[in-house]
């Protein structure tokens, strides 16, 4: 029963910590993690007991689809050379330099554990960020690059990771098929996750139920993750794959379906967070009760380990931003300014908590795994140092660079997507035979209507007129002939947010606007 309080406490908790983060301008999962750590020095707090096994499966997979809702193949498709650099080669980057300051200044830790430490502080959390970095108005685009980097490195750092700690708990070298492993696993990663996004399209057209149809988005992540796993996949590329094809294979009509799913996973995204972040409260607050004054001699390891991890950070995207003005790679960092924010937001979060606490106690002779407790008091430090310092901080620092956006390219580029939507809705009232059934004054209604449109969809505005009770003919028809303007606004939009150019969130929100107009039509 204890456990159970606790969880609910920690969903109430989230709640509360979101207005208080409102209030403040702070992000909220930093609030839970400073929360929950503090909670743990009441005496008799009881403490969450959840195997590390069973961590990246319960959270990584909702909140890894939450945030890939938000984003689509074009992105991927275009800019796959960033995507590699950060998501693939930075990680493994970062790892070796851990790795190689910490097999110099930890005695008898050994090259596979050294390894294994640099993967588990490698990887920036997506979570975090999407958290944290929008509150700040922070530029679309670079939200962009950290939410499609946070997308996949996971992968990258937990193969790692995976390879380092067999090899030191069998005392032999790491396989030299690391990277083939990788490679086969991403591979077929991507078939699990194009099925489980066809067979989640197929259930939703044969079941009838709007709320089960929202409900089964919810089961479908775990399923991807399980699956992926039980082939000795990459879990967490199955479950962006399967994200991205459900995306990917919206139907224009399902406009009552996208309102209602989207309610449902901003609610089901804000509890996890807040539950996750609240776990990694409580295991810090833990780390530090369990080594007690041994504490103190790790601080100096693990304050080399944070620089070295943000100095890795900041000298890749330098080098980056440097090749940014030979390419057109629209998510590469092109100034100094956009260099040290994507640094200071390299936020490590959930995965890193999880692969630390994942680290097994002995190796195969019986030993204790070497240097184990220093291993999490590295972790822990990083955690905090990237996490909680930026969270903190980041309002301040947007503010002296004066990097704020107001979000007038967003509204440009809404208004330009919405213009599109009504010439879209125009042309398809030209093409339709109902026209010509309706009375003269019904056609200048439903016109009007639509040549408003375009206001509607930039200002949210979703006042309708009454259609009359002149003929019960005349409003079914003009009715019919909306519906159909609509639906081709809409066809229209879902079409360009798999455009290249085309940020998705933008696209999302006038297709919101045409969706909830809908909705709001008289039957």
């Amino acid at each position: 029963m204890d456990q159970l309080a606790l969880i609910v406490g920690l969903l109430l908790a989230t709640v509360v910590a979101v207005g208080v983060g409102d209030r403040l301008r702070l992000p909220y999962p930093v609030l839970m993690l400073i929360l929950a750590a503090a909670l743990t020095f009441f005496p008799g707090f009881p403490e969450l007991a959840i195997s590390p096994e069973l961590i990246l499966p319960i959270f990584l997979p909702p909140l890894l689809f939450a945030t890939a809702q938000r984003s689509s193949w074009a992105v991927f498709r275009v800019r796959w050379r960033t995507l590699l650099m950060l998501a693939v080669a930075l990680v493994v980057v970062s790892t070796a330099v851990v790795a190689g300051a910490a097999w110099l200044m930890i005695p008898g830790i050994g090259i596979p554990a050294a390894i294994a430490l640099g993967a588990m502080v490698a990887p920036p959390d997506p979570i975090a960020v999407d958290s944290i970095a929008g509150r700040v108005h922070m530029p679309r685009r670079l939200i962009t690059v950290l939410q499609s980097e946070g997308l996949f490195n996971d992968a990258a750092a937990i193969v790692i990771f995976q390879a380092a700690v067999a090899a030191t708990v069998s005392g032999t070298r790491i396989a030299p098929d690391v990277v083939l492993q990788f490679l086969l696993g991403a591979a077929v990663a991507v078939v699990v996750g194009t099925a489980m996004g066809w067979l989640t399209s197929l259930i939703t057209r044969l079941v009838t139920s709007m709320v089960a149809r929202s409900a089964v988005t919810l089961v479908v992540p775990f399923a991807a993750y399980i699956l992926a796993e039980e082939v000795h996949a990459s879990g967490v590329i199955a479950v962006v794959v399967t994200a991205l094809e459900i995306q990917r294979q919206s139907r224009p009509q399902d406009a009552a379906e996208r309102v209602t799913r989207t309610a449902f996973w901003d609610v089901v995204e804000l509890l996890v967070t807040g539950l996750a972040f609240g776990l990694a409260g409580l295991e810090v607050r833990q780390v530090i009760r369990d080594e007690g004054s041994s504490i103190f001699g790790m601080i100096g390891t693990a304050v080399v380990v944070c620089v070295l991890v943000l100095a890795v950070r900041f000298l890749w995207m330098a080098m980056m931003s440097g090749l940014s003005r030979a390419t057109k790679d629209g998510l590469r960092p092109t100034s100094a300014k956009e260099v040290l924010i994507l640094t200071w937001c390299g936020m490590r979060g959930l995965a890193t908590l999880a692969l630390a606490l994942a680290l097994p106690l002995t190796l195969a002779d019986g030993t204790p795994f070497p240097a184990r407790s220093q291993l999490l008091v590295i972790t822990c430090a990083v955690l905090l140092a990237t996490l909680v310092l930026p969270g903190l901080t980041l309002p301040w620092l947007m503010r002296l660079l004066k990097a704020s956006e107001d979000g007038s390219r967003e509204r440009d580029a809404a208004r330009l997507l919405a213009h599109r939507a009504q010439q879209a809705a125009i042309a398809a009232l030209k093409d339709t035979e109902l026209m010509r059934e309706l009375p003269p004054e019904k056609v200048a209604l439903v016109k009007e209507k639509m040549t408003r449109l375009h206001a509607e969809l930039l200002d949210g505005s979703l006042k309708d007129e009454s259609l009359g009770e002149k003929r019960k003919r005349g409003r079914e028809l003009a009715i019919a002939v909306q519906t159909i303007a609509l639906d081709a606004a809409r066809q229209e939009v879902v079409a360009a947010r798999n455009e290249p150019d085309m940020d998705p969130e933008v696209a999302d929100r006038v297709l919101r606007q045409l969706d909830l107009r809908t909705m709001i039509m008289p039957e």
